[in-house]
């Protein structure tokens, strides 16, 4: 088991799986030295990160003399196995289900039709201009809010929380899908069990620290 000072983490301020380790971390109460990797500026495709991670994706989290970590679900499931308190998952069988089925909403099927690289082809090959990336996040941020927002609402095992009355890697997920929309500036439609939870989410320090706004390279205003 690694202690608090064996963690590299490479990620860049604004992305949303970056957010979720951090998030994770901060909860266990565990540091990492961070490294900067500017994906505006193409340093993901660089020969040294490609050596890290070869799809040149953040986040990546190495714990000293170990592989590199990649995929931010695949981390916190590292870090809640090997820092087991407080856990991120339930203890039963379907209460765990259910919260990686409301992570996998966010971070599988939500938050990759917006990422850089998908972002930059649309741009570069689909001839969208900024307006109609912006509309495209919109709708996909939208799309997928929107379904967590009706079975949060719906659901007898939704809490204070996604489920139940403790954080959980659905809270985490949900949390860097909302942090990342008001990054972008994106009108969403009502979401008011999300912005129930993610009020009570955002208060906690944990949560607080790894916003995007909060971390080096952020735009000032």
């Amino acid at each position: 088991m690694a202690d608090n000072t064996d963690f590299e983490l490479y990620g860049f301020w604004r992305t949303s799986a970056t957010y979720r380790v951090r998030v994770a971390l901060n909860l266990k109460g565990l540091t990492a030295r961070e490294h900067d990797i500017n994906l505006d500026k193409g340093e993901q495709l660089s020969a040294d990160f490609l050596a890290i991670n070869p799809l040149g994706a953040i986040p990546a989290l190495i714990e000293s003399g170990q592989p590199p970590m990649t995929e931010s679900l695949a981390i916190l499931e590292f870090i809640d196995e090997t820092h087991p308190a407080p856990p991120l998952l339930p203890a039963d069988p379907r209460g765990r289900a259910r919260v990686r089925s409301i992570a996998q909403m966010l971070a599988a099927d939500t938050h990759p039709l917006i990422v850089p690289r998908v972002r930059k082809y649309l741009t570069e090959v689909g001839g969208f201009d900024q307006a109609a990336v912006k509309a495209w996040m919109t709708h996909w941020f939208g799309t997928g809010l929107a379904a967590v927002e009706r079975r949060l609402s719906s659901e007898a095992a939704t809490g204070a929380f996604c489920h139940g009355d403790a954080v959980t890697i659905a809270d985490i997920c949900l949390g860097s899908i909302t942090v990342l929309a008001r990054v972008n500036k994106l009108a969403l439609p009502p979401l008011p069990t999300i912005d129930r939870i993610m009020a009570r989410c955002e208060a906690m320090e944990a949560f607080a620290k790894a916003d995007p706004m909060q971390q080096a390279g952020a735009p000032k205003a």
